[in-house]
């Protein structure tokens, strides 16, 4: 396998990857918000509160960092592919532009 496609393999993988976890945790800040509407509701215990706040407020820091992430490697998974049009009837590159098509 030719050293370019393999890195866009990687590439490609890295992005489905990021963009997968950033998908999660975006999951996880809504849920959590919906805990903490349903404590406040409830039980107006401070600790649980006060936890779930702070689980909230990492899970909004990752997608943040995950959202960052994703650009960056979305930025170089794009040059490789622009870079590289030799390869466009390649497997390897048809499924980076399925990846590229599906994150944006």
């Amino acid at each position: 396998m030719d050293a370019t496609l393999k890195k866009m393999k990687i590439q490609t993988g890295v992005v489905k990857r990021i963009a997968k976890e950033t998908k999660m945790y975006e999951e996880e800040v809504v849920t959590t918000n919906k805990k903490i509407e349903e404590i406040r509701a409830i039980d107006k215990d401070d600790y649980s509160l006060k936890k779930t706040a702070e689980l909230l407020q990492e899970s909004e820091m990752m997608v943040s960092d995950c959202q960052k992430r994703l650009k960056t490697s979305i930025e170089h998974l794009h040059q490789l592919v622009t870079q590289n049009n030799e390869f466009k009837d390649e497997e390897i590159y048809k499924n980076a532009m399925v990846v590229l098509e599906d994150v944006q």
